[in-house]
């Protein structure tokens, strides 16, 4: 039987993608790349750290050195460098962790943690609001996922409780951010620490924490660090200036990690550069304090003019404001408007946050003055959408 002559793709194989993009933009959802311009209230550089000559610094010495720009490899092939055990020896020893492995972000450290370490019979519970790496882990694990109510340990006991009845024998692997990326408002880290201490183990993302909060600015889970059931990452992209992400675990589980994680095995490692960037970034949290503390008066300074100026938007105490306005293309709206008088925010829609959320994700940072946060508070308080 003559099945006739074979379907041809469309002419136009485009078609899909752009119709998607324009469903994306009457939803006012289309995104852009944007360049940098205006004082940073949008980046993670809270101490200012990503132009510092000092990592600058330290990146020419360790070329002198001969450093290698490329790592060459997967670190279980030729890759693994000696900057690379430097850099995790030293996480190690200033967070207080058994061992500390490298990875080249934290999203992917996210990723491989979470498609590693829960076993088949375990569950993996997470924060209502925890973010997309965590999330895409949970797609790989073979363990069973469930969610609990946002910073509310006691749904979260009672979930592991269901869990229990229904036949779950297996470790749990409670999942939070100690300091939330959208909200700016931290995890009940203790509590959750008992459940864990009772169930299985407590993964603390300390990405927004590391450098700023915490004990010498080691994170808001540092009194955690060391336990045999704690894993925390501490990412070097965001107040530590660099790129790269470190998972601080018990040694047992960093070898599982080296011999499990495939997004580990299979990558190529980063570059020893951002390896001795990262090793200064954590000399200059232990010898500036200044910064952490110059950083916390600008959170209070900020915190005092929004509530004298727009009393309904209530400071997060954190570095990490949220200024919700609601709908996307207001948001949208009041972003361009802030830009155009020099301030740089971003607006954030679903499906990064809830429908019906879309905000201003206002970060602080050194890089701004106290001058410009009363410059900013004044123009949000004439900008403000009426209501």
């Amino acid at each position: 039987m003559n099945a006739g002559p074979p379907r041809l793709p469309s002419p136009d194989r485009l078609a899909p993608f752009r119709d998607d993009l324009d469903a994306l933009a009457s939803k006012g959802r289309r995104r852009a790349l944007a360049g940098r311009t205006g004082v940073d209230f949008a980046s993670n550089d809270y101490l200012g750290l990503a132009g510092s000559p000092r990592l600058s610094c330290a990146v020419r010495r360790a070329l002198d050195e001969g450093a290698p720009v490329g790592a060459t490899g997967s670190r279980l092939l030729r890759g693994n460098d000696d900057w690379h055990e430097a850099l995790e020896a030293r996480a190690a020893g200033f967070f207080g962790a058994g061992a500390a492995l490298m990875f080249g972000g934290g999203y992917v450290a996210n990723v491989a943690l979470f498609g590693t370490l829960p076993q088949t019979g375990d569950l993996l519970l997470m924060d209502d609001l925890s973010h997309a790496s965590t999330r895409e882990g949970a797609r790989l694990t073979r363990a069973v996922v469930a969610v609990f109510r946002h910073n509310d340990p006691g749904h979260a006991s009672e979930v592991i409780a269901d869990w229990r009845r229904r036949g779950g024998t297996g470790s749990v692997w409670i999942a939070v951010e100690s300091l939330y990326s959208m909200d700016g408002d931290r995890a009940a880290l203790d509590d959750l620490a008992a459940l864990a201490d009772e169930h299985g183990f407590l993964v603390v993302d300390e990405a927004h924490a590391t450098g700023v909060w915490g004990a010498g600015g080691r994170g808001l889970a540092a009194h955690l660090e060391g336990r045999d059931n704690v894993v925390s990452l501490h990412t070097l992209g965001k107040a530590l200036g660099g790129s790269g992400a470190i998972l601080c675990m018990a040694p047992a589980l960093r070898d599982f990690m080296v011999n499990r994680a495939r997004p580990f095995i299979f990558a190529t490692a980063p570059s020893p550069l951002v390896c001795a960037a990262a090793i200064e970034a954590l000399a200059m949290v232990e010898d500036e304090p200044w910064r952490r503390d110059a950083l916390h008066a600008r959170v209070g300074l900020f915190g005092h003019e929004l509530a004298a100026r727009l009393p309904h938007l209530p400071p997060s105490g954190s570095q990490i404001v949220p200024l919700i306005v609601g709908g996307a293309a207001e948001t949208m709206a009041l972003a361009a408007a802030l830009q155009a008088r020099g301030f740089d925010l971003r607006g954030i829609r679903p499906p990064t946050v809830p429908h019906g959320t879309s905000r201003l994700r206002l970060s602080l940072t050194l890089n701004a003055s106290e001058g410009d946060i009363v410059a900013l508070a004044q123009a949000l308080e004439e900008l403000w959408p009426a209501s």
